[in-house]
């Protein structure tokens, strides 16, 4: 017996050798934190236990993946908690998981990035991490203020809160973080100005605030932060001049201070900055003259001074500075390109745009080993070097808006690397060679505004996903070798001579989401096939003969019928790589020409079958098309009642129903549009009262309703009589129907002009008066 009661205590102690020897055991609590941890993420996830496998109750917390313990206290100081759940994008957990991570008071070290993370954190549960040192919460969806508490957290050298939603303003307790070496709080949502007590933080390397809301003058105090190493002040609201004094950041190797509205000349100072590597000024309002001394700095071989006031006077003397990026992008130059650049050994990027070049485009240029050529906005003129399609390294050329004439040159390597070819808007003339098959890496291609002829060419290579060949002389049936085209995703032939009818292989080309062929001589029906294109979203018919009735399987659009998917084209685009920017896309609306940026076709959907021989009635069906915005069927012979599924379309902002032959009343479903800006239904036979509703009440411009004798209502100033007058719903009146109601009394900004200006501040349209004008959107951030 006696020997029996000594085996139970030497068999525990024997445990605790082989599994909590004191330099592994954490500490009980702590343990128990991490566990609760664990049990939050998988209860959230709905996951198994596979998730942080190791973590379990039977061993030591300071074995698991993930965790970092102090040797001798065996207290937890390190969590490694980044992209727990790497390949479930589409889940959210709140950010209440984290709270028994505040637990641990030993924390040196937090990184719980990239694990979309959703919703507030309390700045109190930061108080309780008074060691922490390290603090990662990058990549989330992490909302509402911006916590002063961290700001008390005296030990923190690394606070990174990038690509939240965070807001409010950066408060002066930031001072209070003398050791902090890092500090990241860009694509966020702040606002306000930076503190003058930034300057305090003279350990700082890397100060990143960029894209959000900030305003007033970058802070002179920031002179005082001489270790800083990286400052990036991109994308905000800052104005006033720059720090005189700038240059005394010795240590500086990168300076980011572009898409703001800076004001002056560039400071004298900056030139001391023997360290300085990348300097990024563009898109502000800076003045005067781009000085000599930039192209001296040895170091130097990153810099983006264009879009500014400024103007670049060139000379013929080589710079010392071995750029690889140079864009001087609208900077007033004038005079022929310079051939210092056969000296810049290292140049892949140049963008010498929108300015007043002139003379012909060298063959020296094209020969160099550049992966970007933007020379867009000039006045270039001459042919093309026969030599243009013989570069491997050569990815993006930009030669639009320029007088270049005659042919495409022929000798095309099949080793060319061109993947991005703009040449819209020049005299080019001739046939599409055929050798264009050769550039298998093509994968955009612009060639409208020109004078190209014969058939419209089908042979490119299997990677294309852009084909703009409009405003040409393009004539002959659609090739059917279009089908091998299995990546292409916006085919726009408008203004050309094509003819026949239009083909059925059009909707086996499942990629397509633009399809425009507006203005040519296509004939015969509408085919119901189109409506099999289930990413279609923009379908552009107008101005041809065909005829026939509009098919009511064109309620089937599934592209155009189902909620957008989120536009991550530019979010997935790394930033050397975003200037693939696609062709903007040309709509008409009362002999206004607007343009769909590139970067936002995704977010918008069209149907425009206007001008063409069409009849019978709008089919019911077109009122399946929920997430269509603008909808064109003017000029046409249609007749009957306006579908009363109209109402259905909920996202509808432009509505020409005009010069066609409907009857009846106007549905009362047209209340429940809330987001029409432009309705056109003149020039029909239509009576009855206007209906009333938010909207309907601010599309009061006459010339909306004008020929159709039959109808009455105030928008139209002309007054109905006591037997069409509906009662009005006894509904409880809120504040927003007033504002609604005011708004229109007062006189409520309508019309399509007033929409285009707005929705030019919005970025959804760019607007041009002259038939050739063509806008650029911005090609490199």
């Amino acid at each position: 017996m006696a020997a029996s009661a000594l085996i139970q205590p030497l068999l525990l102690l024997l445990l605790c050798l082989i599994f909590c020897t004191p330099s592994l055991c954490c500490v009980p609590h702590q343990k128990e934190a991490l566990l609760q941890f664990k049990h939050l993420v998988a209860a959230n996830y709905s996951t198994d236990d596979a998730l942080l496998s190791s973590w379990n109750a039977t061993s030591d917390c300071c074995q698991w993946e993930r965790v970092a313990c102090d040797s001798s206290s065996q207290q937890v100081t390190a969590l490694h908690l980044n992209s727990l759940l790497p390949f479930r994008l589409n889940s959210v957990f709140a950010s209440a998981v984290l709270a028994p991570l505040f637990r641990v008071k030993s924390l040196l070290h937090l990184d719980v990035s990239d694990n979309m993370l959703w919703g507030e954190i309390s700045g109190l549960a930061f108080s309780n991490l008074t060691r922490l040192v390290y603090l990662n919460l990058t990549r989330n969806n992490l909302y509402g203020p911006l916590n002063f508490e961290l700001f008390r957290l005296s030990n923190l050298e690394y606070i990174d809160l990038g690509l939240n939603l965070i807001e409010g303003m950066i408060s002066n307790e930031v001072g209070r973080l003398w050791n902090l070496k890092l500090l990241a709080l860009h694509y966020n949502d702040l606002h306000g100005e930076i503190p003058e007590e930034i300057g305090n933080l003279t350990e700082l390397r890397k100060l990143s605030v960029r894209m959000n809301r900030l305003s007033g003058g970058i802070p002179d105090s920031v002179v005082r932060l001489t270790k800083l190493e990286n400052l990036d002040l991109r994308d905000n609201l800052l104005c006033r001049q720059i720090p005189v004094e700038i240059g005394n950041l010795l240590n500086l190797s990168t300076l980011r201070l572009s898409g703001n509205q800076l004001t002056g000349g560039i400071p004298i100072s900056v030139q001391k900055m023997s360290k300085l590597v990348k300097l990024e000024l563009q898109k502000n309002l800076l003045t005067g003259l781009i000085p000599a001394w930039f192209f001296d700095m040895e170091n130097l071989n990153y810099l983006d001074v264009g879009e500014n006031k400024l103007t670049w006077k060139i000379t013929s003397t080589a710079p010392k500075s071995m750029f690889s990026y140079l864009s001087l992008r609208s900077c007033n130059a004038s005079g022929h390109i310079p051939t210092w650049f056969t000296s810049q050994r290292n140049l892949k990027f140049l963008n010498l745009a929108q300015n007043k070049l002139r003379g012909e485009l060298p063959s020296w240029l094209v020969g160099l080993n550049l992966h970007v050529i933007s020379l867009h906005d000039n006045l270039l003129a001459g042919s093309l070097p026969s030599i243009l399609f013989q570069s491997h390294q050569l990815e993006y050329l930009d030669l639009s808006n320029n007088s270049f004439s005659g042919q495409l040159p022929d000798n095309i390597s099949e080793d060319a690397g061109i993947a991005v070819l703009k040449f819209f808007a020049n005299n080019l003339s001739g046939s599409v060679p055929r050798s264009f098959s050769n550039l298998h890496k093509l994968s955009h291609i612009d060639l409208s505004a020109n004078r190209f002829s014969g058939r419209i060419p089908g042979t490119f290579g299997p990677k294309l996903e852009m084909l703009v060949l409009s405003e040409n002389e393009f004539s002959g049936h659609l090739p059917q070798s279009l089908v091998n085209l299995r990546q292409l995703k916006q085919l726009d032939l408008h203004d050309n001579r094509i003819t026949g009818e239009i083909p059925e292989f059009l909707s086996r080309i499942s990629s397509l989401r633009v399809l425009n062929l507006r203005n040519n001589s296509l004939t015969g029906s509408i085919p119901c096939h189109l409506s099999t294109l289930d990413n279609l979203h923009i379908l552009d018919l107008s101005y041809n003969n065909l005829h026939g009735q509009i098919p009511s399987c064109f309620g089937n659009f599934s592209g155009i019928m189902n909620m957008p998917k989120d536009n991550m084209t530019l979010l997935s685009i790394t930033e050397n790589l975003n200037y693939f920017i696609h062709h903007d896309l040309e709509v008409y609306w009362k002999k206004l020409k607007l343009h769909l940026p590139g970067g936002n076709i995704d977010l918008y959907s069209l149907l425009d079958l206007s001008n063409n021989q069409l009849s019978g009635e709008i089919p019911d069906t077109i009122g399946h098309l929920r997430f269509l915005k603008a909808l064109n069927l003017s000029h046409n012979h249609l007749s009957g009642n306006i579908p009363l599924t109209i109402g259905n379309l909920k996202s509808i902002e432009i509505l020409d129903l005009s010069h066609n032959n409907l009857s009846g009343k106007i549905p009362q479903s047209f209340s429940k549009l809330q987001e029409l800006n432009n309705l056109d239904l003149s020039n029909n036979k239509l009576t009855g009262r206007i209906p009333d509703g938010p909207q309907m009440n601010r599309l009061n411009d006459p010339e909306c309703y004008a020929n159709n004798s039959g109808l009455c209502g105030h928008q139209i100033r002309n007054p109905c009589s006591k037997s069409l007058i509906q009662p009005k719903p006894k509904e409880r009146r809120n504040m927003e129907s007033w504002f609604s109601w005011e708004m229109a009394g007062v006189g409520f900004p309508v019309g399509f002009l007033s929409t285009v200006v707005g929705a030019y501040v919005l970025g959804f349209f760019h607007i041009a008066a002259v038939r050739h004008e063509r806008p650029h959107a911005d090609q490199w951030s």
